[in-house]
């Protein structure tokens, strides 16, 4: 009885792992479409062909939350994969806007390194703290969906406001609420709660493509030199 429950067990942990490296590999493919996506963002320049802010921020939210949706439809399938690159690819074209705003720097180039290295750094840190840390996922996913709801109302009311020093504070909340969910959705992932590494590489991507953004935004506006 005891093999068999070292057995049952040792299968388990495994799945996990499985999971794990299927979600890491899937979130590294991702970021080619997106990189690719911010080049003919830079290319095409498509948002000076719309003009219209709020035509602008209305594709967007459709594309995002449709996308998303869809995603998570098709967690379990190929298409779910593919839909993903999708997503990336067009994530990285709604990326371009805040990387010209970076170049425009002298320092620009040196910002964005800075802020994905640190981003890189954040991730791994989260990544292999998720693995050691004791975490109560349930009461920290709660945790986390409260504070994402009280976020996004802030970003919708700086759609409005266009405050830059509110702007500043919720990219500010963004560098932690990001480095937390990451931690989460690992953890998540090897407790067994999160079987679909489609969803899990979904989750990290939005997490680590804010806290990208989130760190450039801070590193502009406190280390930027527009001489």
């Amino acid at each position: 009885m005891d093999n068999m429950t070292q057995y049952s067990h040792s299968t388990q942990v495994s799945s996990q792992e499985v999971v794990l490296q299927k979600t890491y590999s899937l979130l590294a493919m991702s970021f080619l479409p997106c990189a690719a996506g911010a080049f003919v963002g830079f290319a095409v320049n498509p948002f000076a062909m719309v003009g219209n802010y709020w035509v602008i921020l209305g594709i967007f939210v459709a594309f995002f939350y449709g996308m998303n949706f869809m995603i998570e439809k098709n967690r379990y399938n190929n298409t779910g994969v593919i839909l993903l690159m999708v997503f990336t690819f067009g994530m990285g074209i709604m990326l371009t806007p805040l990387l010209g705003r970076a170049i425009g720097y002298s320092n620009g180039a040196s910002l964005i390194g800075i802020a994905a290295v640190m981003t890189a750094a954040v991730f791994f840190t989260m990544a292999a703290m998720a693995r050691k840390a004791n975490i109560n996922t349930n009461a920290m996913g709660k945790f986390l969906a409260t504070g994402g709801i009280i976020l996004m109302i802030a970003v919708v009311a700086n759609w409005f406001l266009r405050m830059p020093m509110l702007s500043l504070t919720i990219a500010g909340v963004f560098v932690f609420f990001s480095s937390m969910v990451i931690m989460w959705q690992v953890r998540v992932v090897i407790e067994g709660g999160e079987d679909s590494h489609i969803s899990a590489a979904l989750t990290i991507f939005i997490s680590i493509y804010n806290l990208f953004s989130s760190l450039l935004q801070l590193l502009m506006a406190f280390a930027g030199n527009d001489d």
